[in-house]
């Protein structure tokens, strides 16, 4: 009578033929029914799409300011390029021995080098043309714990493995629907902001976007070992590896036809995979599948040299880093000629400083900027046209191409987040659209958090 009962109680909740294969639960166990998707609705001040080294900044100054944030990451930490991309050397926050990009960037950058008993670069030494000598290096692990516990410490809520399916205008606010792993979210902001480097929230609210025919390589950040670079015969290794090259074995693009760079920084930041595209899974994942195809086919090669017999991969990085996609088509678009003669503009929200630094095929020669000069942002470069209630920060910033290869490392990600998440507060509060906010407003809350805004 028990096995009868039981029988019909399984085929009851549709579980018999588990009761088939699993006769005998063990104590504590218990037949469950099939998943079922968590369908809810949220409602927040504002929604930072993106959790990446500007989408941080954003999430923490909003939170700290006193709104209601949430912030949504398809991935599983926060930190972006800087942690899941492995460039973990943010810059540049110093120009011309004065300090240009503060507030919360640059204090979760000090806490992490703190916390790992590093030590900061002088910055009060020019950098001359090696501009990396100013860049910070940061344990990645570290960093993201400390972005993260700075997020929940703010107030913020955060999803990760989540992205957005939908964003919609309407009864001015946006409402954004985004699955996840056994969850269907409908959220619905007063303000939002694109910080996933790819303007991918821009793309699906309807907003045009600006895009290169050709896209700068991205990396695949490894760290290489088991070998002794001063015992290696060099010039016996590039002309094996020219050899391969010429065979059709080896890619040149794929380390600039410097195998000797390779090794000399034991991998690092030195690989490029063309076309890299993180804007959708499809591309993200060939992108992946590339770098690290070309990876092991470059450590095959050099474990059957002299030296190299014994190397090993002792870290790689969990996705190829992306360093162009879209831009928004933006109230403004900044021009090459804009950066590079530090063009002053009414709104300037935040600084940037980097060297024009466009990677092709044949590497990258940084163009330095003259001496003294100073980029600046125009907070009408983070709102694409046409838009209410909705901001970008980070990579996807409204300008050109060469403009863009500069503005879209982490110091200056970092100052626009910023900018952009005391604006959305200021228009929240408000409620009005980012650029009917009064700039002494805006510069006001950037300065009570530590931020600083061009004169």
């Amino acid at each position: 009578m028990i096995n009868i009962n039981r029988r019909k109680l399984l085929k009851s909740i549709g579980l018999a033929s588990v009761g088939a294969v699993t006769p005998n639960l063990l104590k504590g166990e218990r037949l469950s029914q099939p998943y079922q998707v968590n369908a809810q609705k949220l409602k927040t001040d504002i929604l930072v799409i993106g959790g990446g080294t500007a989408g941080v900044i954003a999430a923490i100054q909003a939170g700290r300011a006193g709104a209601k944030v949430i912030l949504v990451e398809n991935g599983s930490q926060l930190g972006g390029t800087t942690t899941t991309g492995g460039v973990n050397f943010p810059g540049i926050f110093f120009a011309w021995g004065k300090q240009v990009i503060g507030g919360i960037g640059w204090e979760l950058v000090q806490e992490a080098v703190a916390f790992n008993d590093d030590v900061l670069p002088d910055f009060s030494v020019p950098h001359g043309q090696q501009h990396w000598k100013h860049q910070v290096r940061v344990n990645k692990a570290i960093y993201t714990i400390l972005a993260e516990e700075k997020c929940l410490n703010a107030g913020v809520k955060i999803r990760y493995y989540e992205t957005p399916t939908s964003c919609v205008f309407k009864n001015n606010t946006w409402v954004v629907q985004t699955v996840g792993k056994g969850t269907s979210t409908e959220i619905t902001c007063n303000q939002l902001i694109d910080c996933t480097g790819n303007a991918y929230a821009a793309s699906i609210a309807g907003f045009p976007l600006l895009r290169e025919a050709e896209t700068q390589p991205g990396t695949l950040n490894f760290q290489l070992g088991g070998y002794d670079f001063d015992a290696l015969d060099k010039k016996q290794i590039q002309e094996a590896y020219l050899q391969a090259i010429k065979k059709g074995e080896l890619s040149k693009p794929d380390f600039k036809g410097n195998i000797i760079a390779l090794l000399k920084g034991q991998g690092d930041n030195n690989q490029h995979v063309a076309g890299a595209d993180s804007t959708t899974s499809d591309t993200h994942t060939l992108a992946n599948i590339q770098g690290r195809a070309s990876l092991i086919k470059h450590l095959r090669f050099l474990r059957t040299l002299p030296g190299c017999e014994k190397m090993k991969l002792i870290d790689m990085q969990q996705e190829t880093a992306v360093r162009e996609t879209f831009r928004i088509d933006g109230l403004y678009k900044i021009t090459q000629e804009d950066f590079v003669t530090g063009k002053k503009y009414d709104d300037a929200v935040s600084y940037s400083y980097y060297p024009i630094d466009l990677h092709d095929e044949h590497g990258v020669v940084p163009n330095q900027l003259k001496n003294g000069t100073v980029p600046t942002i125009p907070l009408r470069a983070l709102i694409p046209r046409n838009s209410r209630n909705f901001m970008v920060a980070g990579r996807s910033i409204s300008s050109d191409r060469l403009a863009n290869s500069a503005l879209r490392v982490q110091a200056s990600c970092m100052g626009m987040g910023q900018a952009a998440g005391a604006v959305a507060v200021l228009a929240n509060n408000s409620k009005k659209t980012p650029h009917e906010v009064p700039m002494r407003d805006i510069r006001k809350l950037i300065q009570e958090h530590g931020g600083i805004v061009p004169a």
